[in-house]
């Protein structure tokens, strides 16, 4: 509690981190702005966001959303997160009239996220970000029945991608291809 130097040095790191993610959004607003029609409008009319908190599990975190549309019982979103001294994340949630519409797409690119690391969160809320096997399960340690049952099982559907933190300088380049790897996953079959 004498070390002023402590607490400055991760102000520094936070505030470093706040940039970075603001990277990764301008990214994937490049990414983005050829993709309006092919997406639901009302995930572009509200602005990307960046929160913060002190204690995920006791430590701090960072969270960019964007895309971002959150309703009562229909949310779509690509949350970037960076989680103090465990790991940054790319994560696709869906819910509600969002789920049901890009399920389908989702089941059909179970190769792709079974290639491409992804995690399937197994958990029965859809509000919590560790990669513990009570919220998520890598996609390659599920066989195609297991996935499909949990996909159809849940009212939503949260698929992550995680980034070791010591991979940060090249952070806006990994959102930006695990974002593109998401939208060409969910724009592979015709929508309802």
């Amino acid at each position: 509690m004498r070390n002023a130097e402590w607490i400055l040095t991760k102000n520094a790191i936070m505030e470093k981190m706040k940039w970075l993610l603001q990277d990764c959004q301008d990214e994937q607003a490049a990414l983005f702005s050829n993709m309006h029609s092919s997406l639901p409008a009302e995930i572009f009319i509200t602005s990307a966001k960046i929160s913060k908190g002190e204690n995920y599990d006791g430590l701090p975190w960072l969270m960019l959303d964007y895309p971002r549309h959150f309703e009562k019982e229909n949310s779509f979103a690509i949350r970037t997160l960076f989680w103090w001294g465990n790991f940054f994340s790319v994560t696709l949630h869906l819910s509600g009239k969002y789920k049901e519409q890009y399920a389908a797409n989702i089941i059909s690119q179970y190769d792709t996220l079974n290639q491409n690391d992804f995690y399937l969160c197994v958990n029965n809320t859809e509000w919590e970000h560790h990669f513990e096997k009570t919220n998520y399960i890598p996609v390659n340690k599920t066989d195609i029945d297991a996935f499909l049952q949990i996909i159809n099982e849940k009212n939503f559907i949260k698929l992550s991608v995680k980034i070791d933190l010591y991979q940060w300088e090249n952070l806006p380049e990994q959102v930006v291809s695990i974002t593109k790897t998401i939208m060409e996953m969910l724009d592979q079959l015709p929508r309802r």
